[in-house]
């Protein structure tokens, strides 16, 4: 009799250390999605912020080669006929 209510006991004891333990690794859980979205929110910044910078260069050189064309456009065009002559070549081997 006495065995049974030190088992019964005990399986009381351990279930509730398992509730607290799952209530723990649940908050554990909790803690990641967040730092998860978090992480997310910054690269997803980080990324559209390069996208800007990017795009910013990118228009600002196509701005500089139609100015150079507008200022030198015959030594633009030896520059394009000596740079297809180069890919001419190399793509007859």
């Amino acid at each position: 009799m006495v065995e049974k209510k030190l088992q019964a006991v005990e399986k009381v004891a351990v279930s509730e250390a398992e509730s607290g333990a799952r209530a723990e690794v649940d908050a554990q859980i909790a803690e990641l999605r967040a730092e998860i979205a978090r992480l997310t929110e910054t690269v997803s910044a980080i990324g559209t912020s390069t996208k800007a910078v990017v795009q910013s260069e990118a228009d600002l050189l196509a701005e500089r080669v139609r100015e150079r064309v507008r200022d030198e456009p015959l030594s633009t065009l030896v520059a394009v006929a000596g740079v297809s002559f180069l890919f001419g070549l190399m793509s007859r081997r």
